[in-house]
């Protein structure tokens, strides 16, 4: 049958309990962890392109996005207390939902990782080419090297990014060498842009500039701008999304977490909370003091972001100062209020703080292709381990070159909705399979047992489902035609050499003589 291949769930637990950590992390300490793994590319990048889609409603849309992200966090953290190994969603519905679905999960988080980590990259050379180039060095990058065909707010005929397609490949490189983040770096990282985002926050608000004026329309594209269309609240809380993946960081540390069933949902619940109310203020701040309506085509229907029609219209001088045609909104914000010198110093901020992310979103990805390679889903040689480097550097390399390639030629905006549609399907997943083990294995030990699991499990899959069903009709259609080429390789290839299917019971949860190339987690968003 195509359901019954099931991993056991005795012997993931099992080697987890092998390799089990101390526990040292209280909640606060995880709060913070979250707040840091949540703030990344997407409120420094994402915020022109929600703008676009939503008018001034941004600030609806980060709270529909966030109160979706919080209901799939209990599940996140039931599941991730339960079964603490590494693969993700990956592993835990292997080991609710069996193979097949495992596999579906699987091969979206490559769809996840992969374009997502092309979104960072396409958003820090926003902030490369604006804040270090443009501002600091009086270096004008030509427009056809500087955005990809159909860049957001790129002039038109734009051919390639090129500081996003050698970022890509830097990073590739450096984990393919072995270096890895310190935590001290990291920290380090987190403290610059939580206060950079602090200066912006505090500096648009009290700002001379702030005019409640321009708050309206407040919906100029209503709340749903229709199934397909990506626009709207409800549309642009589907790109904007992005801005909060990173907070299932949090439930990997349960295993980690002194009364996990009390601190896990508080580090959980309490960044989500934290992150949204900034994330509003930030979007407050922004169209507060420049505005942030979006630029209407034909039928009063705003032009769709990263679009030609919207780059075309973004290069006449009436729009030049548009927050919606910014690829670096927020020093862009900052610049015109009269606060340069901290809009340059929110550039470096980001421009510091995103390659760590691209870093572990690639890294990240070369994990899901270990643990599946290593279950014989898909060819062992990807897991192969350089011999002087001890780096996975086979799958390392091909990874970079399609991060790379997405990075050089498509829009963030368009790239942050292809990733949000697999990472809405693994969310919809972790749902799923926290239902089938609450049916299959009630009598398990949940060291976080989440209240109410027969409705907050429900309007997790509601509410995933909801957001896909709002994307553009292009990353609508990208999850099942990525799906599908998933299908012939799985049932022409893995399906005969899964080792669970030839009997062979094996749980990886490291990758073995490899600890130099582990980063710390670090945002995805």
């Amino acid at each position: 049958m195509l359901l019954d291949r099931v991993k056991p769930l005795d012997a993931i637990l099992a080697t987890a309990e092998s390799k089990s950590l101390k526990r040292t992390l209280g909640g606060f300490q995880l709060m913070l962890f979250g707040i840091g793994c949540i703030i990344g590319t997407g409120i420094f990048v994402l915020t022109a392109a929600g703008a676009q889609k939503a008018g001034p409603g941004l600030m609806l849309a980060f709270a529909i996005a966030g109160a979706v992200c919080i209901v799939a966090a209990f599940c996140y953290a039931e599941v991730a207390a339960m079964i603490p190994v590494a693969g993700s969603a990956y592993t835990y519905s292997y080991a609710s939902v069996g193979e097949f679905l495992a596999w579906t999960v699987g091969w979206a988080l490559i769809l996840e990782y992969a374009v997502a980590a092309s979104a960072v990259s396409v958003g820090w050379s926003g902030y490369f080419s604006g804040t270090i180039l443009n501002e600091f060095l009086g270096i004008q990058l030509p427009a056809w090297l500087a955005a990809g065909p159909l860049a957001l707010g790129g002039a038109p005929g734009g051919f390639i990014n090129l500081p996003a397609l050698v970022i890509a490949m830097l990073v590739t490189w450096l984990l393919m060498i072995g270096t890895s983040e310190s935590a001290k770096v990291n920290a380090v990282l987190v403290a610059i842009k939580v206060t950079a985002l602090t200066a912006f926050v505090a500096l648009t608000l009290t700002s001379s500039e702030f005019d409640a004026a321009n708050f309206n329309p407040f919906l100029p594209a209503g709340v749903f701008g229709g199934f397909g269309t990506g626009l709207g609240a409800v549309g642009a809380a589907a790109t904007i999304f992005f801005a909060y993946v990173g907070f299932d960081a949090v439930s990997t540390a349960a295993e980690e977490t002194k009364d996990p069933q009390r601190n896990v949902p508080f580090g959980l619940i309490g960044s989500l909370l934290f992150c949204t109310v900034f994330y509003i203020l930030v979007a407050a701040g922004a169209i507060g003091t420049i505005g942030g309506q979006p630029i209407m085509g034909p039928g009063g229907i705003p032009f769709p972001a990263g679009s030609e029609e919207l780059a075309r219209q973004c290069a006449l001088p009436e729009y030049s100062g548009a927050l919606v045609c910014s690829n670096e909104a927020l020093a862009h914000v900052l610049r015109a209020i009269g606060f340069s010198a901290i809009g340059n110093m929110i550039g470096v901020a980001a421009f510091l703080a995103l390659p760590s992310v691209i870093l572990v979103l690639i890294f990240a990805q070369t994990r899901i292709f270990f643990v599946m390679s290593r279950d014989g889903l898909l060819p062992e040689k990807l897991s192969t381990v350089h011999p002087r480097w001890k780096t996975p550097h086979i799958v390392t390399f091909l990874t970079g070159l399609v991060v790379a390639f997405g990075a050089a030629f498509l829009p963030v905006g368009v790239l942050a909705d292809y990733a949000n549609a697999g990472t809405l399907y693994a969310f919809f997943m972790v749902a799923v399979a926290v239902l089938v083990l609450r049916k299959k294995d009630p009598e398990r030990h949940r060291a976080f047992r989440m209240p109410a699991a027969w409705i907050i499990a429900p309007l997790t899959i509601i509410g995933c489902l909801f957001l896909y069903l709002n994307l553009p009709i292009e990353a609508i259609l990208v999850l099942p035609g990525w799906g599908i080429l998933g299908l012939f390789v799985y049932f022409f290839y893995s399906r005969s050499r899964s080792h669970l299917g030839r009997g062979i019971v094996t749980v990886v949860d490291d990758i073995e003589g490899n600890e130099d190339m582990m980063p710390i987690d670090t945002p995805k968003s």
